[in-house]
């Protein structure tokens, strides 16, 4: 049973619910104190499986081919485009007819990949399908409860829907888990981590508005760094060791 992907989504949903409810409680300056504080822990997660990296060629080789293809594809501005659904979505609920800001928009694509493109967040998903083992998915359930909340003082129920695709997302991996981890060795699955310990990381620096890195683009990296890790180590490194 996918317990920890429920309580994931579940801390998303309840976190956003508290934010709206406690939003007008928390003055701006707190807000934005917490949210470095945040991307702090995005930051310390992202490094975490960053040292785990086993294969530093294949994953620069997947980060850059999955951005490239994520940029032609016009990734970063599909996710703008469904956010922008989400938040006319929320609005036509509540009965407000106010447009969404740019820096809203912004803000809120950042908190999708935070909450549904994290290395952490996928590959503890398909250990849990895999082993069981729901303690990953529940560590990050902490984090998003209090994230979610934060965001959602500015961003209102639209943060409470992102659980949808990240649950859609994560039950997709936890039951494919079976399928896909018995065909990655110990290094892909390291690679694997670091590739979303790189996406984490940039979405840290977002979320600080310090460097607005095109993390949406960055995504499909996650599809290709297993198999450009395979790749590299059995054809490239025999011939260059």
């Amino acid at each position: 049973m996918p317990i920890g992907v429920l309580v994931n989504g579940g801390s998303v949903v309840l976190g956003g619910i508290l934010g709206c409810v406690l939003g007008k409680k928390l003055n701006q300056e707190f807000q934005e104190k917490l949210q470095m504080v945040f991307a702090v822990c995005s930051m310390a997660m992202g490094i975490t499986t960053i040292v785990l990296m086993q294969n530093m060629p294949a994953v620069v080789l997947a980060m850059i081919l999955g951005t490239v293809l994520g940029h032609f594809c016009r990734l970063d501005h599909g996710i703008h485009k469904a956010a922008g659904g989400m938040q006319k979505a929320v609005f036509g609920i509540v009965g407000s007819g106010r447009k969404s800001s740019p820096e809203e928009m912004d803000i809120l694509l950042t908190v999708i990949v935070l909450f549904c493109a994290s290395g952490t967040g996928i590959y503890g998903s398909i250990i849990s399908g895999m082993t069981g083992d729901h303690s990953i998915l529940m560590a990050k359930s902490v984090l998003d409860l209090f994230t979610a909340a934060i965001f959602a003082c500015s961003l209102g129920l639209a943060v409470s829907l992102i659980a949808v695709p990240q649950m859609v997302l994560f039950l997709l991996l936890f039951f494919c888990a079976g399928i896909i981890y018995p065909l990655c060795s110990p290094e892909m699955i390291a690679d694997f981590k670091a590739c979303g310990g790189c996406i984490m990381l940039a979405t840290g620096f977002r979320m600080v508005r310090l460097k607005m890195f095109p993390v949406a683009d960055m995504i499909p990296a996650m599809i290709l760094v297993m198999p450009v890790s395979w790749i590299w180590m059995t054809y490239i490194l025999p011939l260059v060791s």
